[in-house]
């Protein structure tokens, strides 16, 4: 195994997120002494056995995100064991040699990096971070464009040749094929915040010219004359620090992907606030159910706002977010609000 040198920081003073304090986090009554890490792990799980709040790794493990900018610091065979007393988490040896031993910050081999722990689950996002999912008002429309499919075929699949119009040599030839989806508007102000562009497959292109001649090499959904071509773009990097936002941002689900009115963990949702508001990848926010009245003696009473789980921006465009459900009590609606913890 390719071995790394990796600087361990965990004992490195805790430091509270930008402005905000930190206070000691609440232990679970059923949170285990140790944990023995595993293949399929997540920093989120493994902080979830012992504590109430897991998006709160990076203050529990005592690391400083000034310091340390790639959080997959553990590899399954690690101990990782709770001091009751102060309600952080340290790192011991590893299961196989014979006991625990609590380490101090110092340079060490480890695994390769391909064998450390995420920090949420990777393959919940892995589709998403590798195409556009949210284009302007004339990006895909201007984009090239599935002009005929060989032998005057209607939908094309794996395999088939399409031919498009529009393709340009210097953006290579690997290309993503789209068509144009719900548009996503801002449920307070209106404001149109962009079109989700819907992922039908993979395209090759065999020769460049005016008609340039493709092949299909991925299916998702079937391809027809006047889908769009986006240039593939490479995966955004999975490395992510769960952190609350320094400041105060107040979010609404716009949509669910998929087109289902009810969101559970591990669901992805579309947010109506993006990069100009503050938001980053790796932005943790709280969920809150919708206000809703209901009829007490012939007249109508407000419900209280009712905190019900969290969700992990992963994706961040100008104007809107995408974020997975990673706690939820309740289904996530539309509508319903994500903010600051």
């Amino acid at each position: 195994m390719r071995k790394i040198i990796s600087l361990i920081c965990f004992l490195l003073p805790a430091m509270a997120f930008g402005a905000q304090t930190e206070t000691q986090p609440e232990v679970r009554s059923d949170a285990p002494d140790q944990h023995i890490v595993v293949k399929g792990d997540t920093l989120w799980d493994i902080s979830g056995k012992f504590f109430k709040d897991p998006w709160r790794w990076p203050y529990i493990w005592g690391m400083n995100k000034d310091s340390i900018k790639d959080p997959h610091w553990i590899y399954p065979g690690d101990v990782i064991v709770l001091d009751r007393a102060t309600g952080t988490l340290s790192k011991g040896g590893n299961a196989t040699s014979g006991g625990t031993v609590k380490l101090s910050p110092t340079v060490r081999y480890e695994g390769s990096s391909q064998d450390a722990i995420t920090s949420i689950p990777s393959d919940a996002i892995k589709p998403f971070l590798s195409q556009p999912l949210v284009v302007g008002d004339k990006e895909l429309a201007a984009g090239p464009a599935v002009i005929a499919l060989r032998e005057e075929r209607v939908i094309a699949g794996v395999g088939d040749t399409a031919y498009v119009k529009g393709l340009s040599e210097s953006q290579g030839d690997k290309w993503q094929v789209y068509r144009p989806g719900k548009t996503l508007i801002d449920p307070d102000t209106h404001e149109v915040l962009g079109h989700e562009a819907i992922y039908l497959g993979d395209a090759s292109v065999k020769e460049f010219a005016d008609v340039s001649t493709t092949v299909i090499t991925a299916a998702k959904l079937e391809i027809a004359p006047g889908d769009r071509l986006v240039a593939a773009a490479p995966a955004v990097a999975q490395n992510y620090l769960p952190r609350a936002p320094e400041s105060d941002i107040s979010a609404k689900i716009i949509s669910i992907y998929g087109g289902v009115s009810l969101a559970g963990q591990n669901t992805v949702v579309t947010l109506n606030k993006g990069e100009r508001d503050g938001l980053q990848n790796g932005h943790v926010l709280a969920l809150f159910r919708k206000n809703h009245s209901v009829k007490h003696e012939g007249k109508s009473i407000m419900l209280p706002e009712e905190r019900y789980g969290l969700v992990f921006v992963f994706r961040v465009f100008d104007k809107v977010s995408y974020a997975l459900v990673m706690q939820a009590n309740l289904p996530a609606q539309v509508l319903d609000r994500a903010q600051t913890p």
